[in-house]
Order: C-alpha cells, then sequence, then structure tokens
C-alpha cells in the first residue's frame, strides 16, 4: 500500500493544484454563462502546442509552452472583445465557433507531423500519472500567482460575474477587466493541459462549480465544495486507474460524472420526501 501511495503521491498533487485553482475559475466561468470557454481556450492552447510541435519543438519544452500561452493570450482577446453589453450574437456561439476553428486547424497541423495523432491523443487524455515533481511545483507556482491576482481584485472580478450591470453603472471598463480574467485563466489552463490534457481540464473545472452552485450561495462555501468535490473525485480516479490499469485522466473524469450524477440523486430524492410531506 505504501508503494502505491508513494507512486500516486506526485500525480495526486498535480491534481490537487488543478482543483484549486480551476475550481475557484469554475464558479466565475458558470456565473458569466460562458461554460465552453475553458474547452475552446483549452484547445487553442493545445493548437499552440501543435504548432511548436509542427516545428520541430519537443512538447514540454519552453518554446512550447511559449506558443501555447501566446495562443492562449489571442484567445483572451477574442473573447473579451467579443462580450457586449446588448448582445445581438450570443458570445457562447462565439466561443463555440472558436473552439471549431482551433480543433480544425490543430487536425490539419498534426496530420502534417510525424506521431500528431499522438500528440492530440496525449493532449486530450492527458499523462497526469506520470507527472514529475518539478513539474507540480512549477504549476504550484503558476496557480499560486494567478491566486494572488484574483485575491486582489476579488471585488472587481466577483461584481462582475454575478452582477454585471453593477460594473457597467459604476464605468468599469469590462473589456478591459474580462482580458485580465481570460489572460490569467488561459496562463493557468496553458500549463493545466500540458499535463492533465483538455477532457480533465474541462472537467475540474465545470463538474465541481456545479455542484458547488447547486449547493451554496455564499462564495467561501462553494470553494470548499468545489475543493473537495475535486480532491474526493481525483482520489478516486487515480487508485480506479493504479487498480484496473485504466488512463488516468478519463478516470478521473469519470469520477467527476459519478458525483454529478449522485448529487442530482440526492436532490431528487430530497425534493421527492419534502413533497411528500407536504
Amino acid at each position: 500500500m505504501l508503494d502505491v501511495l508513494q507512486f500516486l503521491a506526485a500525480p495526486f498533487a498535480a491534481c490537487a493544484v488543478l482543483v484549486v485553482i480551476l475550481g475557484y475559475l469554475g464558479l466565475h466561468v458558470l456565473l458569466r454563462k460562458v461554460i465552453f470557454v475553458d474547452l475552446a481556450l483549452a484547445q487553442i492552447a493545445a493548437m499552440g502546442s501543435v504548432v511548436a510541435f509542427f516545428y520541430g519543438y519537443e512538447p514540454g519544452s519552453a518554446v512550447s509552452f511559449a506558443f501555447s500561452l501566446g495562443a492562449a493570450i489571442v484567445g483572451a482577446a477574442i473573447f473579451a472583445w467579443s462580450r457586449t453589453r446588448r448582445e445581438k450574437v450570443p458570445q457562447e456561439a462565439i466561443i463555440g465557433i472558436t473552439y471549431v476553428v482551433a480543433s480544425a486547424a490543430t487536425i490539419l497541423l498534426a496530420d502534417r507531423a510525424p506521431e500528431g495523432a499522438e500528440h492530440i491523443k496525449e493532449l486530450l487524455a492527458g499523462a497526469i500519472l506520470w507527472v514529475t515533481w518539478p513539474v507540480v511545483l512549477r504549476d504550484l507556482a503558476v496557480a499560486a500567482a494567478v491566486g494572488a491576482f484574483h485575491y486582489v481584485f476579488r471585488r472587481r472580478f466577483t461584481v462582475i460575474s454575478e452582477t454585471p450591470e453593477v460594473a457597467y453603472a459604476e464605468g468599469w471598463s469590462i473589456r478591459w477587466w474580462d482580458f485580465l480574467f481570460y489572460v490569467s485563466f488561459g496562463l493557468v489552463i496553458t500549463v493545466a493541459v500540458a499535463i492533465a490534457g483538455v477532457l480533465m481540464v474541462f472537467a475540474f473545472l465545470v463538474a465541481p462549480a456545479i455542484i458547488a452552485l447547486a449547493l451554496s450561495g455564499r462564495w467561501p462555501v462553494r470553494v470548499a465544495l468545489a475543493w473537495t468535490v475535486g480532491l474526493s473525485a481525483s482520489a478516486l480516479g487515480l487508485l480506479a486507474s493504479y487498480r484496473w490499469d485504466l488512463p488516468s485522466g478519463p478516470a478521473i473524469v469519470c469520477a467527476l460524472g459519478v458525483f454529478l450524477v449522485g448529487m442530482a440523486v440526492a436532490r431528487g430524492l430530497r425534493r421527492r420526501s419534502a413533497a411528500g410531506e407536504a
């Protein structure tokens, strides 16, 4: 058992870092009703990585990271610019088409690169089980910097997420603050996709936040719930991955799905019980 814990220590620590920062950011994403922005930014960052791979740079290298981050910043600018006070075209539609175009471009580039298909598979599923402690510490530093940035400007980001009309009334530059939000978000996504893959990052962002928002209206409780769900699912997914020799990323995603189904069933039973008592 000790050998198992030692083997899974670094992957679980990496999951914990991602859960802490993505669990918080996911609350903002759901409140802003831009659910697929994570998937889009993750795909844009992945596209940047494939561009670097196409030109011969190894995945995980400094140049590959720079390509991914640069692509994510371009995506941040697009999403910040596309938000308007009175939308003629829903912002989610722009996010969706951006995701589709980025996905198509990634496939076209990978088709021309040696072992491109294998690289895309790794970007989707990730390789969290083989993460090393230096990578965990690097991601912890990035998450801490982004977390500190959001803490300093927490009122701005919270008001824009929950009550954007108040922000407009106070004369804030919403596009500028959105750009800063998406850039910080994109930085996290860039480092997260490199180790966890697109699917797992999206699940970490959305699933814990859904449960947290459904169960509480207070920010401290929401954050605590999101962290608890994400960490529990990470532990279950990693143990299942080790025990039955399963891909670790998809195992964690499925564990998060189980938590979502469990919450839905529990809420349904509670409502039926309350209706019966009434």
